[in-house]
Formats: C-alpha cells, sequence, structure tokens
C-alpha cells in the first residue's frame, strides 16, 4: 500500500495528512500504537516543511508514505530551505524544535534527500500487523 497526497502550503494541511495517513494504515490492519507513531512523524516533518522551507514550484508540498514489510516509510517533500533539516538540541524553556528529536526517538532511520530544487525529508517506522500480532500471540 502506498499514497502520495499533493496538499496546499498551509497549516491545515497537517490534520488533512494526518486523517488520511491514519485510514489507510488503519485499513491496512496496522497495529493502532504504530499508527499514532506514524502520525505523530509526518505531523512533526510537515510542520517543520511548513515552518522552514519553501514550497514546491507547484506551490504545494508533497506528502507519501509506503508500507511493507511490516515497515511504513513516510515522506515529505518541499522546495527546500537555506538551512538543512537536523534534529535540535532546546532548552528546556524552548518553545520548539523538538520535532526531528522526536522522529529521530520514534522512527527506526531518518534522512533528507535533495532532488533539483526538492528537498524530501523521510522516516521509517516500525508498522506491524494487528493480525500477525494476533497470530505471535
Amino acid at each position: 500500500m502506498s499514497s502520495v497526497v499533493l496538499l496546499p502550503y498551509a497549516p491545515s494541511s497537517v490534520a488533512v495528512a494526518r486523517q488520511r495517513l491514519s485510514t489507510d494504515l488503519r485499513e491496512s490492519g496496522v497495529y493502532p500504537d504504530a499508527v499514532d507513531d506514524a502520525v505523530l512523524v509526518v505531523s512533526e516533518l510537515l510542520s517543520n516543511a511548513l515552518r522552514h522551507a519553501h514550497p514546491l514550484p507547484s506551490g504545494m508540498i508533497r506528502v507519501a508514505w509506503m508500507c511493507s514489510d511490516d515497515r511504513v516509510e513516510v515522506a515529505v517533500s518541499d522546495g527546500g530551505s537555506a538551512t538543512e533539516p537536523r534534529a535540535g538540541r532546546p532548552t528546556l524553556s524552548s518553545l520548539g524544535g523538538r520535532g526531528l528529536g522526536i522522529v529521530d526517538y520514534v522512527a527506526e532511520r531518518w534522512g533528507v534527500r535533495h532532488e533539483g530544487d526538492t528537498t524530501t525529508v523521510w522516516a521509517v517506522l516500525p508498522a506491524p500487523q494487528e493480525k500477525l500480532l494476533q497470530e505471535a500471540g
């Protein structure tokens, strides 16, 4: 199962992406806690793109996910920014700067790809199927 969604370069797109990803993963039988983790990671990646990067030349932002072999890869593509996405080290009183730290903690791995004027931040997370967990238990 895979999906690619082009969304407006607007904060309201975060909720749309969360809902679409959640629905797709749940319908595929992914364990609810794994769905929640994937939705959290997409929220962080998309929020960071909206805050720090430019839209794609179309004025949109692309969110994609692919589920296979009990893993889900999520990716957010934008028009790039002046800085490279990296996990920050915020102070306790900082109001932001934790997004990629959360991604780093929740995901098995994550990274950044550059293709022309497009920057894609991706993450891979466990996505066990409910039926497989029930059979193992």
